[in-house]
């Protein structure tokens, strides 16, 4: 077996190209036709690993083609596979499938792989290099990243790394949203407070300014580098530059934030600059162009009468329906003004032209706009003769508890609890960790006390107490017995540890699935299943003495055993890595 695989191959893209040989052998004696397509062939681990190691549908997919029935043709391709050394046993299995049993020389092999490998095992050239853009947070800069923004950003900067894995070249991206109303707002609440720092009495914060202290240092800062020249001056002579000014200070304070969870975007892209360089002039005319926008008028407001003061306006429309969308959508209001909509077709316009594909990461708030900007981009990249794959991944809010009882906020009073607040409590593991152990959209809990539990219902501390664990071993085997791991008596190991081996060695596919359903907590999901069987098979020596991984009496065993527990550890530590947690060596 090791004459034809390269060192980093790993098992499941060894006995791919194995049962696709086999295909292609049966394909020369004429029982599948030369242009049976084989990209639906899989192999996989089947659902009850009792039935075997691995397991194809290649019959299943391709009895069509070879008019036949699928068990029919599954017996000439176990007939091939049974001719392989590696391949203990081939069986069929209900309608066509074909279970495979490896020698367990196999999967002892796929040990060195990892070694050889390191902390590269897993990472994949399935991306074949194709540019991602993965837009993420981009948050509005009025205030320091909460909570709310928390799960997004995590999943966000998750994703990011897995597609990296899998062989992408990624653009984590933040779109800054300072040029709507609501910097206006913050505009107004920084020179308030820049007048509170020259001196003067504010009173109570008036209704409709942002009432939170994170705008004292701001206002501190205005009131040292500007003086007093705009205390009592005109809005309209500090607005624009008090606007970028406290832009500013935001970003910084929320790059800080981001930074305590261990995120850096590559590239901030400002809705102000857009709109500066005339990127929304641009899209409208290309639209135009190519009747994709017209003048319209929207139809009154379904379901209920429409407001007194309604009445028809013509306005530019896009044709949203015809890519699906339910009605046709404004991209300017009757003022002339661009709509959050036409400014934000505009920059997945400009995001197009540089990628091959483009990600967003929204809160579920934003699954209303969801099919309109699909059907935008849809447009422009067809235009643009690319026909760009876009994908919108909504995240749920988090509740935040605090010994089940959940943790009040005000928005009014500015009270709310940061991410900051929430890194600084329990660590940046747990917080990353604790967002990908749900699906995104689905409702979260995070509970300040459960985070940190030391127990198995705990998924961080269970996974992170696998790498230390194996970490404690290698250090007590090398310093109290003086022994190292090798890999010289592999075949000493026994059934247990060839299962551990088993779930080892669908790392790196994990990493393809994963990517191809843009789903980072997969990663989570497999290293608390892999966590689950060391730690069982760690438990089996409290019992049984020669279980456990140091037998003092068997130096070969434990040497074989202590080789295994360093290949397990360093696939925790590359999953791990893929999430942006740590594998600590110690707990």
């Amino acid at each position: 077996m090791s004459e034809t695989k390269s060192e980093t191959q790993t098992l499941y893209a060894i006995y791919a190209e194995r049962i696709d040989a086999a295909l292609a052998a049966l394909e020369m004696e004429g029982v599948l036709p030369p242009d049976a397509p084989r990209t639906n062939v899989t192999v996989e681990p089947p659902r009850d690993a009792s039935h075997g190691d691995l397991a194809t549908n290649a019959a299943m997919v391709l009895a069509k083609q070879a008019k036949t029935n699928p068990r029919e043709l599954a017996g000439k391709i176990v007939e091939k596979l049974e001719a392989d050394p590696s391949i203990a046993s081939a069986e069929i299995a209900g309608p066509g499938f074909i279970n495979l049993r490896l020698d367990p020389a196999a999967w002892l092999e796929e040990l060195g792989v990892i070694a050889s490998a390191g902390d590269a095992y897993g990472r994949s050239d399935m991306g074949a290099g194709r540019t991602v853009n993965v837009e993420y947070v981009s948050a509005n800069p009025t205030g320091p990243m909460h909570m709310g923004h928390c799960r997004g950003a995590v999943v966000g900067d998750a994703l990011s790394s897995l597609l990296e894995a899998a062989g992408h070249s990624v653009t984590r991206e933040y779109y800054i949203n300072d040029a709507g109303g609501q910097v206006d707002v913050l505009a107004r609440s920084a020179h308030l407070r820049y007048r509170e720092a020259l001196g003067e009495d504010i009173g109570e914060i008036p209704e409709g300014l942002y009432p939170g202290d994170y705008l004292i240092p701001v206002g501190e800062y205005l009131a040292k580098g500007l003086g007093d020249r705009f205390k009592d001056e005109p809005e309209e002579e500090w607005l624009p530059i008090f606007r970028a000014e406290a832009v500013e200070q935001m970003m910084e304070l929320i790059k800080a934030d981001l930074a305590l969870l261990g995120i850096h975007h590559d590239l901030f892209s400002s809705e102000a600059a857009l709109h500066a360089a005339g990127k929304p002039d641009e899209a409208e005319a290309w639209l135009r162009a190519h009747d994709l926008v017209y003048d319209g008028v929207l139809e009154a407001p379904k379901g209920k009468a429409p407001p007194e003061d309604w009445e028809p306006v013509e306005l530019p429309l896009f044709r949203s329906t015809k890519f699906g969308d339910d009605q046709d959508r404004p991209i300017k209001k009757s003022n002339g003004s661009w709509t959050y909509f036409g400014a934000d077709l505009a920059y997945h316009m400009q995001k197009a032209a540089d990628a091959d594909e483009l990600i967003d990461i929204w809160g579920a708030d934003h699954a209303g706009t969801v099919k309109r900007i699909k059907a935008a981009v849809a447009a422009l990249s067809e235009g643009q003769g690319k026909g760009i794959p876009f994908d919108v991944k909504l995240v749920q809010m988090v509740q935040l508890m605090r010994g089940g009882e959940p943790v009040k906020m005000s928005k009014r009073s500015g009270t709310f609890v940061t991410l900051a607040d929430v890194v600084n409590e329990v660590g940046k593991d747990v917080v990353r960790f604790t967002m990908l152990t749900r699906k995104p959209e689905a409702q979260m809990e995070f509970d300040f006390a459960k985070v940190v539990e030391a127990s198995k219902d705990n998924p961080v501390f269970y996974v992170q107490y696998a790498h230390a664990r194996i970490a404690s071993t290698l250090k007590k085997a090398a310093e109290e017995e003086g022994i190292q791991p090798s890999a010289d008596h592999l075949d000493l190991l026994g059934e247990e540890e060839l299962a551990l081996i088993r779930r080892a060695a669908q790392f790196p596919r994990e990493i393809e699935a994963a990517a191809k359903a843009r789903e980072p907590h997969r990663i989570a999901f497999y290293l608390y299943d892999l966590a689950s069987e060391l730690h069982a098979f760690y438990t089996l020596g409290r019992s049984e003495t020669e279980k456990r991984f140091i037998v003092a009496q068997n130096r070969d065993l434990s040497a074989a055993r202590l080789f295994l527990a360093a290949q397990l550890g360093q696939v925790i530590r590359n999953g791990l890595r893929i999430l942006g947690v740590e594998a600590v060596e110690s707990m």
